[in-house]
């Protein structure tokens, strides 16, 4: 079912929202050569506890994942690009690492991604997250009342087929708000006029994700982490949107 949310609850998603956008910053800066996953897992885990926010993620158990997530952040490397188990691994010098993020501060959900290179960065690397962030500004931009799911599926699309890059639809974007995933889905390849009208009120996350030369991906013997079939990097950008009547609010903005 798809609910509309009013200006007044949109108001009441901006705790989350600021939140899930601070954790994913205070653990994009912690990555650095040498720190383990499961280190930037437990820094998510205590910022939870402080604010007296709750996981999305630890007691997750959807068809597609092998058991219930256990971890309170997804983190991602290199040839992982969605779902990455935290796990004993510690990030090497030009790791491409994907921090995928979500949280409810008073019963409200926001959902957020970001893509950063630990240390020397290679040149396509950096080029590939770039392509999700202005993927992501274009979604974002299309998400205005008189469109379309499509169109927000087109805008994503153009710009990753500009730069030669195959777009799988198996997941890609969602509604928000008193859980973390519900309808509608929104893919990262459409046709623009079609599907779902928007409306003041939805709240979606808008997440392009891509990978450097391949659309195909497997699931990891670990029964949740995502990788590429032909070992290519991925990377994946997210905010939480509130459609209204003028401009569309990213609930998860960070500074």
């Amino acid at each position: 079912m798809i609910e509309l949310r009013t200006p007044a609850e949109i108001e009441e998603m901006r705790p989350a929202g600021r939140f899930v956008a601070g954790v994913l910053e205070a653990t994009s800066k912690a990555a650095a050569v040498g720190v383990n996953l499961l280190e930037l897992d437990a820094l998510a885990h205590e910022m939870i506890r402080k604010a007296g926010a709750e996981s999305c993620y630890i007691d997750y158990h959807p068809s597609f994942g092998a058991s219930p997530f256990g971890k309170v952040i997804c983190t991602s490397v290199n040839d992982a690009v969605l779902h990455g188990l935290p796990h004993d691994y510690r990030l090497k010098d030009g790791d491409l690492l994907s921090l995928d993020f979500a949280a409810s501060v008073d019963g409200w959900v926001a959902d957020s991604a970001i893509s950063v290179v630990v240390g020397t960065p290679r040149d396509e690397d950096v080029r590939l997250i770039e392509t999700t962030r202005r993927a992501l500004d274009a979604g974002i931009a299309a998400a205005r009342p008189g469109n379309r799911i499509g169109d927000i599926s087109r805008a994503i699309a153009d710009v990753a087929k500009a730069e030669g890059l195959s777009i799988n639809t198996d997941f890609g974007g969602h509604g928000v708000g008193r859980t973390m995933h519900g309808d509608p889905h929104i893919p990262n390849n459409g046709r623009p006029g079609r599907g779902l009208p928007l409306k003041p009120g939805l709240v979606v996350a808008i997440e392009p994700w891509f990978l450097q030369t391949t659309d195909r991906i497997f699931t990891d013997p670990d029964g949740w982490t995502l990788r590429s079939v032909d070992g290519s990097r991925g990377a994946h950008s997210e905010h939480t949107v509130a459609v209204t009547e003028g401009d569309p609010i990213v609930l998860t903005q960070r500074g």
